[in-house]
């Protein structure tokens, strides 16, 4: 019903759905390391992208439309409100933390997955709803990547 479209339900993830996940994972982890140069091009200077002979709109449709896919799939697992701070929450905290665009790529990734076990583990020892346990230990993560640089600044004061 309009509950679970709303909120998802992570346990009613039957196993194609994971087939389905996996192969859409294997499929985004090839393409962004496949351009990943070409993305952070993209993202930092479209104009020297184009004179340089990328496709933007080539690439632009490929990245959106497999962020669609991966939004879709998500969306029954964890629902249509959870999905955005899925999407949003370990970028935001691998921003915080990361110098390179690389290291801000690989650590949203790890963010998003360190998240989504701590989350689950929480879910289950405190008899939880799983999808709002993900997002509360997504946002201590990110408060945590506020607090950090603050942490070293008065440790060295």
């Amino acid at each position: 019903g309009l509950h679970h479209l709303l909120f998802g339900d992570i346990l009613a993830v039957q196993e194609l759905d994971l087939v389905f996940s996996n192969l859409l994972l294997i499929v985004c982890v090839v393409f962004i390391g496949l351009t990943l140069r070409t993305q952070m091009l993209l993202t930092l200077n479209e104009p020297l992208a184009i004179a340089r002979g990328v496709s933007v709109s080539a690439h632009r449709t490929a990245f959106i439309v497999l962020l669609s896919l991966v939004v879709g799939v998500s969306i029954k697992a964890i629902g249509v409100l959870l999905v955005s701070a899925f999407v949003v929450i370990p970028a935001c905290a691998a921003r915080l933390l990361s110098r390179t665009f690389t290291n801000y790529v690989l650590l949203s990734a790890g963010l998003g997955a360190l998240s989504a076990v701590g989350g689950m583990i929480a879910s289950a020892a405190f008899n939880l709803p799983s999808g709002p346990s993900i997002v509360a230990t997504q946002l201590s993560i990110f408060l945590t990547a506020i607090a950090l640089p603050r942490l070293r600044v008065l440790g060295q004061g």
